[in-house]
């Protein structure tokens, strides 16, 4: 039996680019056949158009995913900063995928009690209901970002926040077991580089670039899934999982996008709460990080929570940053074009890297 055969799943934020992959992923049955999927969020105009997507889903290749969304996939408007909301959406839901999030870093900066209400208040709501109501729920999962190790900025701060609500919610909770991922940069996803870079290349340019020291953790939406699965399946209460993935200057990745065109590259300033490189596993949390194959699993740092585990714990001997073993320029457009993210239709449909 897989481990989500005949599960009730809650996906907070699943209109988002991670919301749609795990969707379409739950739905073609790698992790079993849930019973039901329940796509929870505020924009009735993108759960509109991911419902459409799902009915118009007729080729050969998407049968399978169109017949069990039939059956399987159901939607639900509301907001994870509202209580009742989210309290009733989880009666009845076996698991949570938190995915719901304010995570633009510049407007988190501009407005950052609106990240604290959606990333903090958000789950809290969610550990609330399940403590107060007393409600059957047997995992959570938080999808965290390498911005909450050692936070500089608002969105980190919040999403730092997040992990410690949820990692410490197995102590009010302990019938349902809370785990997070935390992980970089994900390739193509909404406000992400690259669909910027494309942008300002449809446009003739220039391409913007903070600053050309800049690295950054890079990984598909599949990979994303890939973590939040394995979390699901294998965390212990309160672990964090974070995949092991390259890295690679932004520069690079703007060069490789441009390809061969006469671009200009212009270098504009770290924006507000930017970091000039990311790390995944800080030097605190090195020494209760474990291998679990492809992923890093952080211990939690409340005792309570990881006494048996740390007695065989061999420890990381340094944090995991951004900055160590970058992938030169070739092996970044080989990355790029391993993703198939270098044939973006730009103009007139041309392959970007030739």
């Amino acid at each position: 039996m897989k481990t989500l055969d005949q599960k009730r799943i809650l996906i907070t934020g699943g209109t988002g680019s991670l919301g749609q992959v795990l969707v379409r992923r739950l739905l073609k049955g790698d992790q079993g056949h849930p019973a039901c999927i329940i796509v929870f969020s505020r924009d009735e105009a993108k759960q509109h158009y991911m419902r459409v997507e799902y009915e118009h889903a007729v080729a050969a290749t998407d049968e399978i995913i169109y017949r069990n969304f039939q059956r399987m996939l159901q939607f639900r408007i509301g907001d994870v900063r509202d209580f009742h909301s989210v309290a009733t959406a989880l009666r009845d839901v076996d698991v949570v995928i938190n995915t719901a999030a304010l995570k633009q870093v510049p407007t988190c900066e501009y407005f950052p009690w609106e990240a604290v209400q959606t990333n903090v208040g958000g789950a809290e709501n969610i550990v609330r209901a399940i403590q107060e109501l007393r409600l059957p729920v047997q995992v959570v999962v938080g999808v965290s970002t390498d911005k909450a190790c050692k936070p500089v900025n608002a969105m980190g701060m919040t999403k730092a926040l997040q992990e410690r609500i949820f990692v410490q919610a197995n102590m009010r909770c302990p019938s349902t077991r809370f785990v997070c991922v935390r992980y970089g940069n994900v390739l193509a996803s909404r406000g992400s580089v690259i669909p910027l870079f494309h942008e300002q290349i449809r446009q003739g340019g220039p391409v913007t670039i903070t600053t050309r020291e800049m690295t950054r953790f890079l990984l598909s939406l599949e990979r994303a899934a890939d973590t939040v699965f394995a979390a699901l399946a294998e965390a212990k209460p309160g672990e964090t999982y974070v995949p092991r993935v390259p890295t690679a200057r932004v520069v690079h990745i703007a060069t490789a996008l441009i390809g061969p065109r006469k671009i200009e590259q212009v270098v504009t300033g770290i924006r507000p709460g930017e970091k000039v490189h990311e790390i995944l596993v800080s030097e605190e949390e090195a020494n209760r990080t474990t291998v679990r194959g492809e992923f890093l699993g952080i211990l939690p740092l409340l005792p309570e929570l990881r006494a048996e585990a740390q007695q065989s714990l061999a420890g990381l001997d340094r944090e995991y940053s951004s900055a160590d073993d970058v992938m030169s320029f070739e092996e970044t457009r080989d990355l790029l074009q391993a993703q198939r993210l270098m044939l973006e239709d730009v103009g007139e449909g041309v392959e970007l890297l030739r």
